[in-house]
């Protein structure tokens, strides 16, 4: 399956703010508009580079979000954040696809990267399967009521 990350920009950031996730799921990822908000506000600190990116099929839908919070003078602080797919694409493979698109992308553009990390709150147990899945693992960290996962490279 093929899928693009192209960067939030003027031209489609408001077509990503009508991605809506399932109704039981809302409360498992930030809206699109708070991702968006972190980029100038900077939640984690002026040495983080946060990386908004809207998620195409190769139909050029657009189906999911996802933003990337890193710190490129470290080795191991590279996230995934405020990952959604649309509801109305869910259970077809994108977000198995995404989450490989994102580790190709931290793995070829931050080359001394060692892991990626991501946070999951403890009752979504479909997210958690996924990223077991694909090779995540819990740190034993616990970040704002939300386990901390970490794919290590």
């Amino acid at each position: 399956m093929l899928i693009k990350l192209t960067p939030a920009t003027r031209e489609n950031w408001k077509d990503s703010l009508e991605l809506q996730v399932q109704v039981h799921q809302t409360h498992y990822v930030p809206s699109v508009a708070v991702s968006l908000a972190k980029v100038h506000i900077r939640p984690d600190g002026d040495e983080y580079e946060y990386l908004p990116f809207c998620i195409y099929n190769d139909e050029n839908n657009l189906v999911g979000f996802v933003m990337l919070t890193l710190d490129e003078t470290t080795t191991w602080s590279y996230w995934m954040n405020g990952f959604m797919i649309d509801q109305n694409y869910q259970g077809k493979g994108y977000g198995k696809a995404a989450i490989d698109s994102v580790i190709r992308y931290i793995k070829e553009n931050y080359s001394h990267s060692e892991c990626l990390n991501l946070t999951v709150c403890a009752d979504n147990i479909a997210a958690r399967k996924l990223y077991e899945k694909l090779g995540f693992t819990e740190t034993g960290d616990v970040y704002d009521d939300e386990v901390v996962y970490r794919l290590v490279f």
